[in-house]
């Protein structure tokens, strides 16, 4: 998979690596709200070897780190902070994630926009990851008489998207019967012979994959994967 994503990135950019060009990038302010909590606001501490795909004008080697709670790419220069450009045309790989700023839709027409991780690419369909923050703010321990930190914890959802339309996976069984119900009792057959773990994401992938298949047999194998949902999301 990592492979196809790679020759993805290869079609459209050049060959070109340098600096990176100004209009890439814009100024950003450094978040120092959560400094006293437990936890981080960056998917990882460090800046991670990275590359940076602009459709226009090529690839750029450098170095970013994912911020969270700002859904942005930075980029330190010196003392200087940067993000780069939100703008579906530029993408980026952080340290083998595949980010690119989408403008999603939910299946009920909410705008979805957003950074994305690219996981699993076929002709019908994608598989998308995200990050999130929960935030738990600090309490007052009556007990010992201290603050207690707040807490920052990373919360990763995927999706199921097609043609700009998105739809969230669910992580547990029951819910994810219920979503594919067209087909729900041969994939809690499929659950129960693979042993899949919807919480590993290979599984989660081999699931929609195998969904994928059976409505390939049906009378109309054209019928969007997103059909008949539950539209909450």
């Amino acid at each position: 998979m990592k492979k196809v994503l790679l020759l993805l990135f290869l079609a459209i950019s050049t060959t070109l690596f340098a600096q990176l060009p100004r209009n890439l990038l814009t100024t950003a302010e450094r978040v120092s709200t959560f400094d006293e909590f437990d936890g981080s606001i960056y998917m990882k501490g460090r800046y991670k070897e990275s590359s940076v795909i602009d459709e226009k004008s090529g690839t750029y080697d450098t170095k970013l780190k994912y911020n969270i709670y700002t859904d942005a790419l930075e980029f330190s220069q010196g003392s200087k902070l940067f993000n780069i450009v939100k703008v579906p045309t530029t993408h980026a790989r952080i340290d083998g994630d595949y980010f690119y700023y989408c403008d999603f839709k939910s299946q009920r027409g909410l705008k979805r926009d957003g950074y994305y991780v690219l996981v699993e690419l076929t002709d019908k369909y994608r598989i998308y990851k995200k990050f999130t923050l929960k935030i738990k703010e600090p309490t007052h321990n009556s007990l010992t008489q201290a603050e207690d930190p707040g807490l920052l914890r990373m919360i990763t959802t995927y999706y199921l998207e097609e043609s700009g339309v998105i739809m969230e996976l669910p992580m547990n069984k029951k819910d994810m019967l219920a979503a594919f119900s067209d087909k729900g009792n041969e994939l809690k057959e499929y659950l129960k012979t693979e042993k899949i773990r919807l919480k590993k994401e290979e599984d989660l992938i081999r699931l929609v994959a195998r969904y994928n298949a059976l409505k390939s047999t049906d009378s109309n194998p054209s019928q969007s994967l997103l059909s008949n949902r539950d539209t909450r999301n």
